[in-house]
């Protein structure tokens, strides 16, 4: 399995090829669906749209949250395409974080003229650094 480093590394190194390749202005899930082929083809496992159950008083409970990529089973990768994130973008991430016990994030915007400006990275639920 390799480090998390590694894998937010090739997740963002990925989602900027997308994003050269395609451009903003697209649906979330087209730029989902070539995130998880870039990085399957990489060697990585990638799992899309995986349920995350909320656990409360020892009972786990669907409620229908879904994370839209995990990868090698260490990184959560929300995806976005929107004017701006907002802080409730940012409490979604912080929830994820929370219900899955994992502790980085990464937040994507696609919608961005530069990709580098819509991307977050979260560890232990704190924004890190812009990651690119």
């Amino acid at each position: 399995m390799p480090p998390i480093n590694q894998i937010t590394g090739l997740t963002i190194t990925a989602a900027m090829k997308i994003h050269s390749a395609l451009g903003p202005g697209l649906l979330e899930h087209v730029y989902e669906a070539c995130l998880q082929y870039e990085l399957t083809k990489q060697g990585l496992l990638v799992e899309r749209q995986v349920p995350w159950p909320v656990t409360y008083d020892g009972v786990s409970i669907d409620l229908g949250y879904r994370v839209d990529l995990f990868v090698e089973k260490q990184v959560i990768v929300e995806l976005k395409c929107v004017d701006k994130i907002h802080p409730v973008h940012q409490a979604q991430i912080l929830s994820y974080l929370r219900l899955s016990g994992k502790s980085v994030d990464l937040l994507i915007n696609f919608h961005e003229a530069h990709l580098r400006d819509g991307i977050r990275r979260f560890v232990n639920g704190r924004e890190w650094i812009k990651a690119a």
